[in-house]
């Protein structure tokens, strides 16, 4: 493992192995999905608020229409709840999702230096497939998992767990960069040190964030430099 020569863990890498979300870690992409939100409730009837909004951005797409059906007593099936997210999230990735300034070369700069990378998304594969012309996530990391392949949100480390698996790392070798509070304790419990990755989404509670993480960045133009949060 390389290990990092100044105050900054993220360069040199100070970890042999990195794990990445997506939504909000690489790309902003909250307005996005608080429009699909709303537009899921407003069918039924339903007020969005920011409370469900953190909700279903942990749960994932199958668990958080299990919740969705539990809690408001909905008629409609898992399989219909998220053929319908899918297909609002799909027209939307298509054209509207960009790299956050930094990422790309960010990701580049560790593959250079021999770190295999690994996403790790609640996210689903269409929609990540839909966005292919703008950010093709399977050309840029070795290895995409998605929370439905391993049946569970971010509130559980199976999704880390996986994720290092299938680039053959053992968790104490990985950081994981992170917006979610909770992804960022699910992948504590599972071994792996964290950077908290700052969003400027009004949903996530950065002081709270920054806490739980081994560190923490605002851009990603700050993780090749000393830079940091403190």
């Amino acid at each position: 493992m390389r290990q990092a020569h100044s105050a900054n863990p993220l360069w040199p890498p100070s970890f042999s192995a990195a794990i990445f979300d997506f939504d909000d870690t690489l790309a902003l992409t909250h307005d996005l999905w608080k429009q699909v939100d709303i537009a899921f409730l407003r069918s039924r009837g339903i007020s969005y608020t920011p409370d469900v909004g953190r909700t279903l951005t942990m749960l994932g797409f199958a668990g958080g229409a299990r919740w969705c059906i539990e809690r408001y007593g909905l008629k409609d099936t898992v399989e219909e709840i998220c053929d319908e997210w899918n297909s609002m999230g799909r027209a939307l990735y298509a054209t509207r999702v960009h790299l956050r300034p930094g990422a790309r070369e960010y990701l580049a700069a560790l593959r250079s230096a021999g770190v295999p990378l690994a996403l790790a998304t609640t996210n689903d594969p269409d929609v990540l497939a839909a966005m292919r012309r703008n950010v093709d996530v399977y050309a840029l990391f070795d290895s995409v998992v998605c929370a439905k392949e391993v049946g569970c949100g971010k509130d559980r480390p199976d999704i880390y767990l996986e994720a290092a698996r299938r680039i053959s790392a053992k968790p104490e070798d990985c950081m994981v960069f992170e917006d979610l509070l909770q992804g960022i304790y699910s992948a504590k419990r599972a071994g792996m040190r964290t950077c908290a990755v700052l969003s400027n989404n009004p949903l996530q509670n950065e002081r709270e964030v920054v806490a739980a993480a081994d560190c923490s960045i605002a851009s990603w133009r700050d993780a090749l430099t000393d830079e940091r949060q403190p």
